[in-house]
């Protein structure tokens, strides 16, 4: 991208002091301009008139221009504005560096907090991972102590039916005094036991 110093080259020579001939304009605008310019070296202002120019070139910056031998109070206006115009640009300045600062500093802070957060869930993630872990751990120990809880419950009811079973062939051998059944019962026995 040119710059547009570069662009707009003038083909007329500066003037003396650094003057262009479309800004010399101003200073002849005085000689075309169509109100007559009144000039009073006494003390009365009611008579003063700004001088108006034709040049074409009227911009939001341009001042009336007054002819005065007597005081310099529009010098003075012209230089109080200029100095409020300065300290609101000082100003804003300094209100757009806080500005920036600040939001500068917000943004830190958001990536503070952006890694701290990530620290945490990291650190969940990890402990949500130790805990699926032991969780799948414990439902496999569950599982298992679980069939082993229904071969424990089999062998527990097998020993139930032996002690029903003796306890009939007591009552049955204490009831029959013939040992021919007693010993062909005690002879079953041991092999259910094993």
């Amino acid at each position: 991208m040119m710059s547009s110093e570069t662009m707009l080259v003038s083909p007329f020579p500066s003037f003396e002091g650094g003057f262009t001939p479309w800004d010399s304009q101003e200073l002849f605008s005085i000689f075309q301009s169509q109100e007559p310019v009144l000039s009073n070296s006494g003390s009365d202002e009611s008579n003063r008139k700004p001088v108006n120019s034709n040049s074409g070139s009227d911009g939001p910056n341009r001042k009336p221009l007054h002819s005065n031998s007597g005081s310099d109070g529009p010098n003075r206006e012209d230089s109080a504005a200029e100095e409020r115009k300065r300290r609101r640009m000082i100003s804003n300045r300094e209100s757009a560096r806080r500005s920036r600062m600040r939001k500068q500093k917000h943004i830190e802070n958001l990536r503070n907090q952006l890694n701290q957060l990530r620290i945490q869930n990291r650190e969940l993630t990890n402990r949500l991972r130790s805990f699926t872990y032991h969780s799948h751990l414990v439902d496999s120990d569950n599982v298992q102590l679980r069939s082993e809880a229904i071969i424990l419950r089999r062998k527990l009811s097998e020993f139930r039916q032996i002690l029903v079973f003796r306890q009939l062939q007591r009552q049955i051998s204490s009831a029959w005094p013939c040992n021919s059944v007693t010993t062909s019962v005690n002879e079953q026995t041991p092999s259910l036991i094993t």
